[in-house]
């Protein structure tokens, strides 16, 4: 094993046996739904950047795999939408970590008449070699595991999470990245990596590596600030600042001319026609936005039409796009 590995071990052996609250900073709100009460432990150990929870990616009894469970409130909240015996797997290589969170499920037993601990599946298993049958599962999620990987055991992440998810199943990810150059001295910072810091990529290179292995759709669904990483405090001389973004990434056919990556890009018409029809599978209503891939909104742009509107990456996808 490599030493970042070990010492990531151990960051969370010691975060299983003594809930460490500060040690990430989700940034999203817990989901707020119907009948779920999640106990207070579970939250404390909610290390995490961001939410990899979405009920638009959680219809028709989905099978869910959740790496890296930290004390289950994310497995709990799949469980709500999939309450059936094995419904949910959860996978570390924690021990302490698979003890915890098995606890907090009987925990939440107690607090939630719906819920039954045999709903989780929980398993030892190792991010870089799943112990998961190809194309079982619906939903595959990560929320900041990924970003401790250095970039080669990163393809080996994801090339797993692609091999063990159905035709349209869906990678659902939330991590650190960073636009800025990562000083190589914070980069090879074991600690500062195992705390989800310093292997955060640019998300260019993030998605990159996404779509390389073959996903063809990816759907960048929020960016939102997380950390900075100042000279006050960490070897740099200048400030480090570091998102927290969720995406998912669906497993469809690769188009012959690329992948489809919305950025949260939207395309308005305003001619004098009912409609605008690009002859490549995309009508634009009058004055009615729609959300469009990153490659259509390039194609509309070279069109160099005055009547068509071409916003901005928001860094927020909701669906309803122009695929």
């Amino acid at each position: 094993m490599e030493t970042y590995l070990q010492t990531t071990k151990d960051v969370y052996k010691k975060a299983a046996e003594n809930p460490d609250v500060g040690l990430c900073c989700t940034t999203t709100p817990v989901w707020q739904l119907p009948e779920l009460k999640i106990p207070k432990k579970m939250l404390d150990m909610n290390y995490g950047c961001g939410s990899t929870v979405n009920p638009r990616d959680l219809v028709n009894d989905p099978t869910v795999l959740y790496v890296g469970v930290g004390g289950g409130m994310e497995l709990l909240q799949f469980a709500y939408f999939s309450r059936r015996k094995a419904g949910v797997i959860g996978l570390d290589v924690v021990d302490e970590m698979l003890e915890a969170s098995s606890e907090n499920f009987k925990e939440a037993e107690r607090q939630n008449p719906w819920f039954r601990s045999e709903y989780v599946d929980l398993r030892k298993g190792d991010a870089l070699d799943l112990p998961v049958e190809d194309a079982s599962v619906d939903v595959a999620a990560q929320n900041c595991l990924f970003n401790i990987f250095t970039k080669e055991d990163l393809k080996k992440a994801l090339t797993e999470m692609y091999r063990v998810l159905k035709p349209h199943g869906r990678l659902v990810l939330s991590d650190p990245i960073c636009d800025q150059q990562m000083p190589e001295n914070l980069q090879r910072d074991e600690r500062l990596r195992a705390l989800c810091l310093s292997g955060a990529l640019p998300l260019k290179d993030y998605i990159q590596m996404i779509t390389d292995i073959g996903f063809g759709t990816v759907e960048v669904r929020a960016k939102r600030p997380y950390r900075i990483l100042s000279p006050k405090h960490y070897d740099t001389t200048e400030n480090i600042f570091i998102e927290s973004i969720e995406v998912c990434a669906i497993k469809d056919p690769m188009p012959e001319d690329g992948p489809c990556v919305f950025t949260g890009k939207t395309a308005i018409y305003y001619g004098m026609d009912e409609y605008f029809d690009d002859k490549k599978g995309h009508i634009l209503m009058s004055n009615q936005p729609l959300a469009v891939c990153d490659k259509t909104a390039g194609a509309l742009a070279a069109l160099d039409r005055d009547d068509i509107f071409i916003s901005n990456s928001t860094y927020f996808y909701d669906g309803g796009g122009c695929c």
